[in-house]
């Protein structure tokens, strides 16, 4: 069973998963590439992942079978796992909890060779929705507390199989990085009785120099702030709270937008490893007037060294406002254009 434990300092809580050390990429940099010869998200070994807990499929195909052009199932190497209580205690000064949560893994594409960029707008909004259908279905475990989306694009992004996926883990906890945003905006809305995400798109339209590209009811932007080179976020213009808020017809606005930003990285970047993390409010709704939700985008273009760590400053060599007009120069009119799926329907 993994084992959540509180640091008494920061209050930053830490998961123990001992079973996530038999992943194939553990411990890489000393095993090598561990890409295995038959990739089991491929059509055909579903057999070698757990039951899908859900499926987009053609009519008439059976559940764990070919025939699906996504896939939704638990992660083999979970990080926490749902059956269980959370059973908190002491040991002295330290705090603990059993590892209880979800941990999913949608594999996008029945395709080995085709990533997210590649997709067409409605591939993409597939995948979102199917990120909302999994989150509205969690979120009624009373046990869960947040629920974090995000995608690990390369090996050096923490992708630990090739084939193109994205994951999902509920916790029992509210992350400490999710607790600092939420202070923040809270401080913000009780001085100020506004928004500081809704504040901030509109400084950036007004400004223009961050913004990477404007789609309609979003807008993708380099922050002012940005942690790391050609970061990027996407949010919606409108005041949303949760992910879970957004219309059926925001979807398709949105896979464009999220398509289009991660093209421009591409071409900007010769195809970086890169991650991407869904920031929504928690299942309690209680942050409904001061919390915005958004996607981060983090190319892994630098490493995180000594200074880093050590005194929570980041160093950016690449100014937010030279990332911006670089990615808005990229042409993605012709690489833009998708082939159709060759398994997909």
């Amino acid at each position: 069973m993994p084992e959540l434990r509180r640091d008494p300092i920061t209050g930053r809580w830490v998961i123990i998963s001992s079973e996530r050390k038999h992943r194939p990429t553990s411990f890489s940099s000393f095993s090598g590439n561990h890409e295995p010869a038959r990739c089991p998200f491929c059509p055909g070994n579903e057999e070698a992942t757990p039951p899908e807990v859900m499926a987009y499929r053609r009519p008439n195909t059976e559940p764990n079978r070919p025939g699906w052009r996504l896939r939704v199932i638990s992660n083999k190497y979970p990080a926490l796992k749902i059956e269980g209580e959370l059973e908190r205690r002491p040991r002295g000064i330290y705090d603990r909890m059993n590892g209880i949560g979800a941990h999913e893994v949608f594999i996008e594409t029945p395709d080995h060779d085709r990533h997210i960029v590649d997709m067409t707008p409605e591939e993409i909004r597939d995948i979102l929705w199917a990120y909302r259908e999994r989150m509205a279905d969690l979120e009624r475990d009373a046990r869960f507390k947040y629920i974090q989306v995000f995608k690990n694009h390369g090996e050096a992004a923490g992708a630990s199989l090739e084939h193109a996926h994205s994951q999902l883990i509920a916790t029992p906890i509210v992350p400490k990085r999710l607790v600092e945003e939420i202070t923040g905006a809270r401080q913000y809305y009780e001085f100020k009785e506004r928004c500081i995400f809704c504040d901030i798109v509109v400084q950036e339209i007004a400004d223009r120099e961050r913004i990477v590209k404007d789609h309609d009811a979003f807008i993708s932007f380099v922050p002012f702030a940005s942690r790391f080179p050609f970061e990027t976020c996407i949010i919606p213009k409108a005041h949303q709270s949760s992910y879970l808020e957004m219309s059926d017809a925001e979807f398709l606005t949105l896979a464009s937008c999220l398509k289009d930003t991660l093209l421009r990285l591409k071409l900007a970047l010769n195809d970086p490893p890169f991650n991407y993390i869904l920031h929504t409010r928690p299942i309690a709704r209680e942050h409904h007037e001061y919390f915005h939700w958004h996607f981060e985008i983090i190319p892994k273009l630098t490493k995180v060294a000594g200074f880093e760590w050590g005194s929570g400053f980041y160093i950016n060599p690449t100014s937010p406002e030279e990332a911006a007009a670089f990615m808005r120069k990229m042409d993605t009119s012709a690489a833009g254009s998708s082939e159709a799926p060759r398994t997909a329907t």
